[in-house]
């Protein structure tokens, strides 16, 4: 019996038939290879996914540190959706509001007489108190239900105080995951910020980076490396990020994509309304790293920035030489699971194989099939019900800002040299024999530990714990406990260090659980005796 039906035996034929399409046995020899995604998933299953909020407000918005982010909701949303994930960011000019948890905190009459009040009186204490240029609403599950018009409200109290103020229809329950809520706040961004400012860049080599968030300081790393190496960070999207320079990102004449599925709504739509070419990267490994530098200077072209990017690429390799070496000896011939949203299951397979570690098993939680299978197959791609509430927007050629970097004749040479505009998913990457899973609960986790025995297990909160007491070195990979960066040259290291430290120290091996010894349960049965005790008398 192989992996897959290993997992899949104990499944109802329900269940069974949902299932067995969301994990694919990486056979090398097939032509290609099909896994479903973005679908509902299994109801009673304990999933690991998000909600559309958690997508627009918790991953998207939440690290913009000058907007002033408002959840329209019950306080549970607005906690759930902060502070977890550990964007850093740094005060430019005092307003910073990250740190900050806002919110309306609806309660039972306001889902019986309507919370536009509450949300008037929310925006109101808010500009009174910390004076924001920019507040973004983001509604939460009963909003959507009970009717609360929050874009009558934003556009209301744009007028009443001459701010910006955008509302986000980012209900939880739209779509299938979080995926959703992404897709919401890029059409906002887009349509509302993007566009609206106009300071010119510094040079040439003008960039904007795409689905960095600046988990554990990522995004500062990667920065540095770039600077180095010439270039002008116009904006982040979102990590240390801010609506201002979100205005003027539309100057830079190329976009980084790090994390495709979160991003890349915005990376078309700002290459049709303003010509502005992507390219797939990765900071996450060293050789990925070295890589996505040589390929951007690949693409501007210019033989004094490909000089500058080799000897920053080769002082960097050199200032890490000794760790490097040291950790891949500690951590050779290891292997790993990893289940993380976006794209970092994909990402963290190239720093894993730069220390000599194999994946035997990786997966997404709110993916879609592009993100295993590669952007060629988009076209294929059914749209069903639960995914057509999400408006995809269209926007229009801005003929006086349109600037494309590239001729079309340098355009069609590069295409197929680096990742200009394409990505080619997980799944060809993945070894011969490896699992690609879509959607995994907390049972096929149990039995993916069982089955495959992985050194190390990468995954998140949700399911980090039943990992370390199955005795199994666990790394949080959306927050990265509380460690970090992880990122670029430096940060290989500090990742190297750390699973060395889990896998070294393994301290919840050596814990035996309670319930192995004796029954946790105690109790006797009454009715039985009471009974008895009747018919007797």
């Amino acid at each position: 019996m192989g992996t897959k039906s290993n997992v899949l035996d104990k499944y109802s034929a329900r269940v069974y038939k949902n299932r067995k399409e969301h994990i694919v046995e990486i056979d090398e020899s097939a032509p290609e290879q099909q896994i479903a995604a973005n679908t509902r998933s299994v109801p009673g299953i304990m999933t690991n996914r998000g909600c559309c909020y958690a997508g627009c407000k918790g991953v998207v918005l939440g690290p913009l540190k000058d907007v002033l982010v408002i959840t329209h909701g019950p306080i549970g949303c607005g906690f759930y959706s902060w502070g977890t994930r550990r964007n850093k960011a740094k005060t430019d000019d005092g307003r910073n509001f990250i740190q900050y948890c806002f919110s309306t905190d609806m309660q039972e009459p306001d889902i019986v007489f309507g919370g536009e009040k509450k949300l008037r009186q929310a925006i109101k204490e808010a500009v009174e108190i910390f004076k924001p240029k920019n507040v973004m609403i983001c509604s939460t599950c009963p909003v959507g239900l009970i009717g609360d018009d929050i874009h009558a409200v934003a556009a209301e109290s744009e007028k009443l105080y001459g701010i910006s103020c955008t509302a986000f229809s980012c209900e939880g329950y739209k779509g299938v995951s979080q995926s959703a809520g992404h897709h919401i706040a890029n059409n906002g961004i887009m349509r509302r910020v993007i566009g609206t400012g106009d300071a010119a860049p510094k040079t040439r080599y003008s960039i904007n980076l795409l689905g960095e968030y600046n988990i554990g300081g990522d995004g500062w790393e990667t920065e540095r490396i770039l600077r180095r190496a010439g270039y002008d960070v116009i904006a982040v999207m979102t990590g240390d990020g801010s609506a201002e320079a979100l205005s003027r990102a539309h100057l830079a004449n190329l976009n980084l994509v790090q994390c495709h599925r979160s991003i890349n709504y915005i990376a078309e739509m700002m290459k049709d309304r303003f010509g502005i070419r992507w390219l797939k990267v990765n900071f996450i490994g060293i050789e990925s790293t070295i890589a996505s530098l040589r390929e951007m200077a690949e693409f501007f072209g210019d033989s004094e920035l490909k000089l500058r990017t080799e000897d920053v690429i080769a002082d960097e390799l050199s200032e890490i030489a000794e760790e490097r070496e040291y950790y891949r000896e500690k951590l050779s011939g290891k292997t790993a699971a990893l289940y993380v949203g976006g794209s970092r299951s994909h990402h963290y397979q190239y720093l894993l194989r730069d220390f000599g570690v194999k994946t035997v098993l990786a997966g997404h939680e709110f993916a879609h099939r592009d993100d295993y299978e590669g952007r060629r197959v988009i076209p294929d791609i059914k749209e069903d019900a639960d995914n057509k509430n999400i408006e995809s927007i269209t926007v229009e050629r801005d003929d006086a800002r349109y600037s494309a970097f590239l001729t079309a004749e340098q355009y069609d040479e590069l295409r197929g040299k680096i990742q200009l505009e394409d990505y080619k998913g997980i799944i060809p990457d993945m070894q011969d024999g490896s699992v690609v899973v879509d959607d995994l609960n907390h049972y096929e986790t149990e039995a993916f530990l069982e089955v495959l025995k992985p050194d190390i297990f990468m995954s998140g909160i949700k399911d980090k714990y039943e990992l370390q007491k199955a005795g199994v070195v666990s790394r949080q990979l959306h927050s990265y406990d509380y460690s970090g960066p992880y990122a670029g040259f430096r940060g290989a290291i500090k990742f190297a260090s750390d699973l060395t430290m889990g896998l070294y120290t393994p301290a919840w091996r050596l814990v035996t659980p309670p319930w192995r010894n004796e029954p946790i349960l105690r109790g006797t049965v009454g009715y039985a005796e009471k009974t008895e005790a009747a018919q007797n008398a």
